[in-house]
């Protein structure tokens, strides 16, 4: 298969991942659509400890697939998130921030403690990387797109931006799209929290 075919199959996965955060930020798909968003996992925290889809049972979670090695918008969304956390007030005990990782080749767990622990970032943030296979079937839970680009030890990953809120239960409550202010994204959390842990609208 030629380059150009493989860049145009590229391009498309891309959109189609695009076109589908924004149905689902405008609920577009509907209901049983979007409660189709997540699952059951296996991952690996920034411990080395193995854990699943109960990480999500409790709390309120953002969550978000990027990369520690990512230039622009994961950091971008983790200092956003940590600007969320103060603006909540004592509700901010109830949320916690899952960053997993979609480039498990660099992103061990040694790597991802040391990324988690920025000061900037959210307090409350849970690191999750895996291996290839456990990465790709957690992002396919998501529906999130990601593809390596480029070779060498300076590759970039190119993937989603938007985050997901869950709720308590670990089910989709909503999506929070990127750029939005963290005034906006803590809005948007605690007209989900009011709702009780049920929620499934922000």
């Amino acid at each position: 298969m030629s380059r150009r075919i493989l860049a145009l199959i590229a391009v498309l996965a891309l959109a189609l991942a695009i076109l589908t955060g924004l149905a689902v930020r405008k609920g577009v798909l509907g209901p049983q659509a979007q409660s189709a968003v997540g699952g059951p996992f296996q991952l690996v925290d920034s411990t080395g400890r193995t854990v699943d889809q109960d990480l999500l049972k409790g709390k309120w979670s953002v969550v978000f697939f990027g990369y520690t090695h990512c230039p622009d918008v994961c950091p971008t969304t983790l200092f956003a998130m940590g600007q969320v956390e103060p603006l909540m007030g004592p509700a901010a005990s109830k949320l916690q921030t899952v960053f997993v990782s979609v480039d498990p080749e660099r992103d061990t767990p040694a790597q991802l403690s040391a990324y988690v622990k920025n000061s900037a970032f959210p307090k409350r943030l849970i690191g999750l990387t895996g291996s290839p296979a456990q990465v790709e079937a957690a992002a396919k839970a998501y529906h999130v797109y990601y593809q390596k680009a480029g070779e060498g030890a300076d590759y970039t990953v190119n993937h989603a931006a938007y985050s997901y809120l869950m709720n308590p239960k670990g089910r989709f409550a909503c999506v929070l799209p990127y750029g939005q202010t963290p005034e906006q994204t803590a809005g948007k959390i605690t007209a989900a929290m009011k709702q009780g842990d049920n929620a499934e609208t922000c």
